[in-house]
């Protein structure tokens, strides 16, 4: 049976440049003209006069556009179209037929929830802070707090809210700015060098330098007379920030993984906390920008006067709101009530990660709305490995499943020892306000509580 056959259209896309090009624009016009507010696709359509779904051609670069297309995203933020923009797809032979499919694809398609949700991507939600005066978005927040010197911006979420995405959002545009950017990831360490002082700052210092593309050359200036703390200061300031040009954003994700190791913790938080205090008197120290993430409160003893964490622009990533969840809904092409975007939020608390499986596999077919939110969370639905994760954690610490069961059984909420309330909270278990906690979301309470009864 023969199938509609059409030639394929190829058009123009953006190259590497071209789109890095296009996406600084966007930011700076963003800061000077929207108060910092990202522009929704919405809003470029109205500045453009392209449709949504060429827009997301035009950032996908999957697709092809004719050139006046993309001449008019940069018209509309100041830019001229230059030759190295653009570039032509690979062509096919012309004698080739492709067969339409049927239906014809979508031109963009929803990635699989897990980790950072790419940078080009549509579905990225950006975030308000809770109880906001004002509505601009925590990540405008963060890049206008970045471009102070000496900044440092502290970021504190559960695990799988967004903690990473919203950093890697953040990198870009400094690196939009020209800074240099690292980004350490204290789960990636050893953990074995978590128990000597000396050996974490040498990788801390040998990590930060291969990030920025210095030699390493940690033994010219590492001297046992002065300690570890002082070589590690002296390597920043003589060496890593005096080689750099442009100020040296660095993101130190998970930084509660030193929390276990207090003595360690103590040292290194004191340490960032004196370099962040020469910012304000050294100008080579206003060169280092300082994002630090941890997952839950800090619950180790720490000298007011040697915490980072309480002083710089404190970040907190609340749940989704309905706004949000309607907003990612309909980037998925789903046309949800107000109703059913309750439903959802209800069910899984706004948890970002969680919002964002149940929307995917809706959108896939796998599953409905309805069939989700009624049937009993198991260890076979969409949400199988998540739990099973979360379940393996709490069996790994008597202690910990102690706690989230006293939570359970609770009528309303439970009190419960700050140590333990502060984990249960880091991986998203808990609804904590002040010292009572209560689960996080329906999902959680009736998953953990079938499993109680076995």
């Amino acid at each position: 049976m023969n199938r509609p056959i059409r030639r394929r259209r190829r058009g123009v896309v953006l190259t590497p440049w071209g789109l890095q090009k296009l996406q600084a624009a966007r930011s700076r016009v963003e800061l000077e003209k929207n108060s910092g507010n990202r522009f929704t696709l919405e809003d470029l359509g109205d500045r453009t006069g392209l449709s949504v779904d060429t827009l997301i051609k035009v950032f996908a670069r999957d697709i092809g556009v004719d050139r006046q297309t993309l001449r008019n995203c940069f018209s509309a933020f100041d830019l001229v179209l230059e030759p190295d923009d653009f570039v032509t797809p690979e062509p096919r032979p012309q004698e080739v037929e492709i067969p339409v499919p049927t239906p014809d694809p979508d031109p963009w398609e929803p990635e699989p929830p897990g980790g950072q949700v790419p940078l080009d991507s549509v579905f990225y939600i950006e975030r308000i802070a809770a109880g906001a005066a004002t509505r601009t978005s925590i990540e405008a927040d963060c890049q206008r707090a970045i471009a102070q010197p000496g900044a440092l911006v502290r970021i504190k979420a559960p695990r799988r809210t967004g903690k990473t995405s919203l950093i890697a959002r953040v990198l870009h545009q400094a690196a939009n700015f020209g800074y240099q950017v690292v980004s350490l990831d204290f789960q990636l360490a050893d953990k074995a060098i978590f128990h000597d002082l000396d050996k974490f700052l040498r990788w801390f210092c040998a990590s930060v330098g291969l990030g920025i593309q210095l030699p390493n050359r940690i033994s010219n200036y590492w001297d046992e007379l002065f300690g570890s703390k002082v070589s590690c200061k002296i390597y920043f300031e003589q060496y890593l920030l005096a080689e750099t040009t442009t100020p040296v954003v660095l993101a130190l994700d998970d930084v509660d993984q030193l929390f276990p190791y207090p003595d360690l913790a103590d040292e290194f938080f004191g340490l960032l906390r004196a370099w962040h205090e020469e910012a304000k008197n050294r100008d080579i120290w206003k060169k280092l920008r300082l994002v630090v993430a941890h997952a839950t409160d800090v619950y180790i003893p720490l000298s007011v006067h040697k915490s980072p964490f309480n002083v710089g622009l404190p970040v907190e990533l609340p749940p989704f709101t309905p706004e949000q969840v309607q907003e990612l809904a309909q980037r998925h092409g789903l046309n949800w009530s107000a109703q059913q975007t309750e439903q959802l939020l209800n069910f899984v608390g706004g948890q970002p990660y969680l919002t964002r499986l149940a929307i995917y596999h809706v959108w896939r077919q796998d599953t409905t709305l309805e069939q989700l939110v009624q049937m009993t969370p198991t260890a076979t639905g969409i949400y199988r490995d998540h739990l099973q994760r979360q379940l393996w954690i709490l069996q790994q610490d008597v202690e910990l499943e102690k706690a989230f069961c006293q939570v359970l059984m609770a009528e309303a909420s439970a009190e419960l020892d700050l140590i333990q309330a502060f984990k249960l909270q880091s991986i998203g278990l808990i609804e904590l306000r002040g010292k009572q906690a209560k689960p996080s979301c329906q999902l959680y309470s009736q998953y953990f509580r079938s499993y109680l009864k076995k």
